[in-house]
């Protein structure tokens, strides 16, 4: 028997824990007994950080893992398409690009880049804006605000243009930092902010929506080609049976959280109450160079143009 060893860093209830419990339950479904998939699930309780994860799969002592993929975007920058602040479309249309040829583009991308092999993509939530301070409606009351990000240079300086101090925090210091108000703000799909309990310290929730985050799943290229083509078919198989658990679960969590909020006493500011053309026209020069860069086959998969 073969076994791929998986690992994430989110807790339990987590849509990605669920997303790889889905995929090992494919696998097991479809293989007979010849491939399974070993989760492990939080690498954050053993002792990594949460970016310790593409080392662990880099040098083999893991095969896969998901992460954002904002966080490649500095080793990939055909990511950063993935990544225009305030330029969010719909769930429906993100994954319809990248299932087809955006997708395949961007996988290509890692593969060249990294010693990686994206196996499919995931819901990484519809980001939003909590903090500690005050309501946040328009760029005038990010003014001033420290703000912890993802560590993305296109993220910080859109944050930055809309009048954030942004600062990269690993997610496994995120609950800490916002605890000890190391930051004043921090922008996540609701899912993470309930899942890390920052709602205790954030009673201030703005549902800007200003970025589709997408999930990679990814495997060791080696590892993944050194199995054999039946294997990779079956295990193709089982991501798209995963994506589809996931993606599903992901889309149904935003309600879940909003009632969690609600139980907390918090009533999060709507997208009726958020100036987003404000927003927008603040990182307009940030956006326009960012797409300026990518090929045209990559704007014309994911921005029509």
């Amino acid at each position: 028997m073969i076994a791929l060893r998986f690992g994430g860093y989110q807790p339990a209830r987590s849509v990605h824990t669920r997303g790889l419990h889905a995929l090992a339950g494919a696998v097991a479904q479809r293989s007979d007994g010849e491939l399974a998939i070993e989760v492990t699930e939080n690498v954050v309780a053993t002792g990594y950080k949460a970016a310790d994860l593409f080392d662990l799969v880099a040098r083999g002592a893991l095969d896969g893992c998901y992460f954002a993929s904002s966080y490649l975007a500095g080793r990939v920058p055909a990511l950063e398409v993935l990544d225009l602040p305030f330029q969010a479309g719909s769930r429906a249309l993100a994954f319809a690009a990248l299932d087809g040829a955006g997708g395949g583009l961007l996988a290509s991308a890692v593969a060249d880049a990294t010693p990686y092999r994206v196996l499919g993509y995931w819901d990484n939530g519809i980001r939003h804006i909590s903090n500690g301070v005050r309501p946040i409606h328009a760029p005038a009351d990010c003014v001033g605000l420290s703000l912890r990000t993802l560590d993305s240079a296109l993220h910080q300086a859109a944050f930055r243009a809309v009048g954030f101090r942004p600062a990269f925090i690993d997610v496994a210091e995120l609950a800490k930092a916002v605890a000890e108000r190391r930051v004043d703000a921090q922008e996540n799909p609701l899912t993470n902010m309930i899942n890390f309990g920052l709602q205790a310290y954030h009673k201030h929730v703005s549902l800007t929506g200003h970025l589709l985050g997408v999930a990679l799943l990814l495997v060791n290229r080696a590892r993944f080609d050194a199995i054999s083509e039946e294997s990779r078919g079956l295990l193709g198989d089982a991501v798209r049976e995963s994506e589809m658990v996931q993606r599903g679960s992901a889309a149904e969590e935003n309600a879940a959280c909003l009632t969690l909020l609600a139980e907390a006493g918090i009533t999060p500011v709507g997208p009726d109450a958020i100036d987003l053309p404000a927003f927008q026209a603040a990182v307009a020069a940030t956006v326009d160079t960012a797409a300026g860069a990518f090929a045209p086959e990559l704007r014309r998969a994911f921005l029509g143009s």
